[in-house]
């Protein structure tokens, strides 16, 4: 049994190859940087692990051993689903191993952006002690934080921005729209959040239906002392429009984790804005996931290499198994990762 990690830019390995050591598989580590070379990287591979290399219908026709996709996350944008189902390849993921972290992470841009924090660290290290450039601040309590997309991480999101005196309300497209919650959630429609909302917090994953759903309408719509909070996927807010409501003054901040274009390059209009806050795509990052991710991803790829069913898989007909994941894919989004 032949595993290859076609790129990866974690630091070690050791938990994956426990993985594959103890199913006696061959774990090679590639760093591929196009589809040619996780073609010749991954020739006579039954199994790959993929972190962010684009996987297509022509990687796949140049791979015909392959039995299994395993990615590094949440998300499966990445990945052909339909061309892997097509040619009978499972395709995993691991939808619920980071909801702590993002949520805490979601949570922490939240505050950090709203008390002007990276503003005001900034300035104190300049050596100005003034709080003029945050001016109003507010504390959480009877502020609305809305929550859209109330998965797994949402939802948990929502838990943590009530327990700061957040009144917290939510959106999700799954919702009955005649029932007062979903997920525990009180349940508003998009509009009424856009429109209630001092905090706006993204967390649904990236799909046709998605994409560039915060927009320059959905920026009208928002309150001026509002802050959009980005820790789901880059494509799901249009940065451009982002920018332009930022100029415009239609929304007071952003806190931003996902990018569009990763790594941001220097000079990117965002950068220009104290009111925004920016991290390098890590709100899946805590030592206990970040174990979780790697073990479980390889857990995956060797099962079902092995003939198993995996314990996550987006396209369980290819197996004949049930669709234990269909569930988790659409709630668990962080991402994130």
């Amino acid at each position: 049994m032949k595993i290859v990690i076609t790129e990866c830019d974690h630091d070690a390995f050791d938990l994956e190859l426990s993985v594959t050591d103890a199913a006696q598989a061959k774990l090679v580590i590639t760093q591929s940087q196009n589809t040619a070379e996780v073609i010749a990287n991954a020739a006579g591979a039954q199994g790959i692990l993929v972190q962010y290399a684009q996987i297509t219908a022509e990687v796949m026709d140049g791979l015909p051993d392959l039995k299994v996709i395993g990615r590094y996350g949440v998300g499966i944008d990445s990945v052909d689903v339909p061309a892997a189902t097509a040619r009978g390849i499972a395709v995993c993921n691991v939808p619920d191993y980071g909801t702590e972290a993002v949520s805490d992470h979601a949570i922490a841009m939240a505050l950090a952006a709203a008390r002007g924090i990276p503003r005001l660290d900034r300035g104190v290290r300049a050596g100005n002690f003034d709080l003029v450039a945050v001016r109003p601040l507010y504390q959480t309590r009877d502020r609305v934080f809305g929550v859209i997309g109330l998965g797994l991480i949402g939802a948990a999101t929502a838990r943590k921005a009530a327990g700061l005196g957040y009144e917290v309300i939510g959106y999700d497209v799954r919702a009955d729209p005649a029932a007062d919650t979903f997920h525990g959630v009180r349940s508003v429609s998009l509009d009424e959040l856009l429109e209630r909302s001092q905090v706006v917090s993204l967390h649904t994953p990236l799909t046709d239906q998605t994409r560039s759903m915060i927009s320059t309408e959905q920026f009208a719509k928002m309150r001026s002392d509002a802050i959009l909070v980005n820790t789901s996927r880059g494509g799901v807010a249009d940065t451009e429009a982002l920018v332009e409501a930022l100029r415009d003054g239609q929304i007071q901040g952003a806190a931003i984790d996902v990018h569009e274009e990763e790594p941001v390059p220097i000079g990117h209009p965002l950068t220009e804005f104290d009111s925004v806050v920016l991290t390098p795509h890590l709100a899946w990052y805590s030592e206990e996931s970040y174990a979780e991710l790697k073990h479980r991803t390889a857990e995956n790829v060797v099962e079902v290499c092995a003939g198993r069913t995996p314990r996550n898989i987006v396209n369980p007909e290819v197996l004949g198994a049930p669709g234990r994941n269909a569930e988790f894919l659409v709630n668990a989004t962080q991402t994130g990762a």
